[in-house]
């Protein structure tokens, strides 16, 4: 729920309406400056008092530059069409702060208003009501035509922002929008002076939050595509002007066609026996999705970076979504460190999940929830392999022998090794250390070698050790590690011995998010790096830093 521009407007209208009857009341004031003037300037400075504790969102910096803008042209005894209100108010948020162009929430709100002046020609065709019952209906008309045309409209830059839009958000905003407006904020506002309203305000949001949530349970209540293409994001946009624009219907005959390739835009996958590998940038912690033709694996979820947020609602779920995913066929915990299974409670909520594996103990709270769930678990064992769409899945570590160290869960690191139909393959290692890279060299030293691997333990002088590095000859190495992080992460020496190797080391806190897409092209008995990709290169702005010393697997 946000704070949106007809809240601050009400907010504005209710004390200007205040201090213009007390303006009236006073003898002299009056005589200073007109009752209309000194309301009009008393509700803009209770709507910006209102916006500011409301957080000072583009929303509502929105609507009180529109709010400023109109006093100040009433005050001169001038007059503006709406839409040059609309563009002073947006020129006024761009110079207080350049970057608000790059938040969803400018585009979104402008947009939307400007959307609704656009409709706005149609609105006046109906003869102005004069009876009360005919007013009420026109009103509820009305209301119901801008609701449609807020959730046409902004259907496309919904899904180009979120990848997602609400099929019953219509029907939510028809209940939340008039419940909020007229009772609950009224109510919170008069708790004030008489804090029992406050209660009765509670029930309220607590009775719609249910009904919202029941709406929200509904089947195919969401829609989710991939990003789209430029070309389909312009049709996209295209479609939703046509849709709410008062046109011939010949011409919104168009929307639908156009909307289609934005809607349902095409997703590539890796070819039959070859399989994608994304390494994403998570901070201090681990997060792998391995793609196949038809399956999705995903090892480790990243840290929690507040009791608030963590990985899986702030990478992962975006990132699934921008790809294109629907479910995830498998979810690979490695051991029980908060940085790689810290977004799994928030992955396992707003996602589908087939399976689970880890090494979890049965009384943790992943293992509990996933129980809760029906959702089937299988601890990681050695030896355990299966095969997706070509693709050869075999897990290394840890044994049936290996010893359960309640301080030490890194020893029962998951080890997982992906290899495609021609060879070609990637390690990914969890936290093991030292002595755990030595039981894998005594027991197969020759399944260890992998083009990609990723860095065990984030780069710790405790692991990548010399004969590891050796038997696993990796062309590509990737480091999950936070910018600067704390821990040293990677480790000088580390790094010294990947580069006595020829090595390419990748690191997430330069790099960002690492991408290997489809693997199983190049011959498995070369040793150059596998083709991959950094974000911050193919979408580099200009206040990133390229360090000197960054080393890149090209494309």
């Amino acid at each position: 729920m946000s704070i949106s521009g007809l809240h601050v407007t009400m907010f504005a209208w209710l004390a200007g309406g205040i201090v213009g009857w007390l303006w009236r009341r006073h003898r002299r004031l009056p005589l200073l400056l007109p009752a209309p003037q000194a309301a009009r300037w008393g509700g803009l400075l209770s709507a910006a008092g209102y916006a500011l504790l409301a957080g000072w969102g583009v929303p509502a910096q929105r609507t009180v530059g529109m709010i400023a803008v109109v006093v100040a042209l009433r005050s001169a005894g001038l007059r503006w069409p709406l839409p040059a209100v609309l563009l002073s108010a947006a020129l006024a948020v761009t110079v207080g702060d350049p970057w608000a162009m790059l938040q969803p929430g400018f585009w979104l709100s402008f947009v939307a208003v400007a959307l609704l002046v656009a409709a706005e020609p149609a609105q006046r065709l109906a003869p102005a009501a004069t009876r009360w019952r005919a007013r009420a209906a026109q009103a509820l008309r009305d209301g119901l035509r801008t609701q449609a045309v807020a959730t046409v409209g902004l259907a496309p830059l919904t899904l180009v922002f979120f990848q997602q839009i609400s099929i019953v958000g219509f029907v939510a905003n028809l209940l939340a929008i008039p419940l909020v407006t007229l009772l609950v904020v009224p109510l919170a506002m008069l708790g004030v002076l008489l804090p029992p309203l406050w209660n009765v305000s509670a029930v309220l949001v607590q009775g719609l939050t249910l009904v919202l949530q029941a709406l929200a349970g509904l089947p195919l209540a969401l829609w989710s595509a991939a990003a789209a293409p430029p070309w389909a994001v312009a049709c996209g946009l295209v479609a939703g002007a046509l849709a709410v624009l008062p046109l011939p219907w010949r011409m919104r005959l168009m929307t639908l066609p156009l909307a289609l390739p934005l809607l349902a835009p095409p997703v590539e996958r890796p070819p039959q026996g070859q399989f994608e590998l994304v390494a994403a940038d998570v901070g201090q912690g681990t997060a792998v999705l391995v793609r196949t033709r038809r399956h999705l694996l995903v090892y480790d979820t990243g840290p929690a970076y507040t009791p608030e947020a963590d990985a899986g609602g702030r990478v992962l779920l975006p990132l699934l979504r921008v790809r294109g995913e629907t479910r995830v066929d498998l979810l690979m915990l490695s051991h029980r460190d908060s940085d790689h299974v810290g977004g799994a409670a928030t992955l396992l909520a707003g996602m589908p999940v087939a399976a689970l594996s880890s090494s979890l103990a049965e009384d943790h709270p992943l293992r509990q929830a996933a129980t809760q769930r029906g959702l089937p678990h299988v601890p990681c064992v050695a030896g355990q392999r299966w095969h997706w769409d070509g693709v050869a899945f075999e897990l290394l570590h840890p044994t049936t022998q290996d010893p359960a160290l309640p301080h030490k869960p890194n020893a029962l690191s998951c080890v997982l090794r992906v290899q495609a139909a021609d060879g070609a393959s990637a390690l990914l290692t969890g936290d093991i250390e030292a002595a755990q890279e030595t039981a894998l060299l005594r027991r197969d030293a020759g399944m260890l070698r992998s083009d990609v691997l990723l860095v065990p333990h984030h780069g710790s002088k405790t692991s990548s050790t010399a004969a590891f590095l050796d038997a696993v000859q990796p062309g590509v190495a990737v480091v999950q590690a936070a910018y600067r992080s704390r821990f040293g992460h990677p480790a000088p020496p580390v790094l010294a011995r990947y580069a006595d190797r020829g090595i390419t080391v990748v690191r997430s806190d330069r790099c960002g998010a690492w991408s290997s897409p489809a693997m199983g092209r190049a011959p498995a008995d070369t040793k150059a790096p596998a083709p991959g990709l950094c974000a911050r290169d193919v979408a580099r702005r200009y206040w990133h830093h390229r360090h000197p010393n960054d080393a890149v697997a090209a494309p």
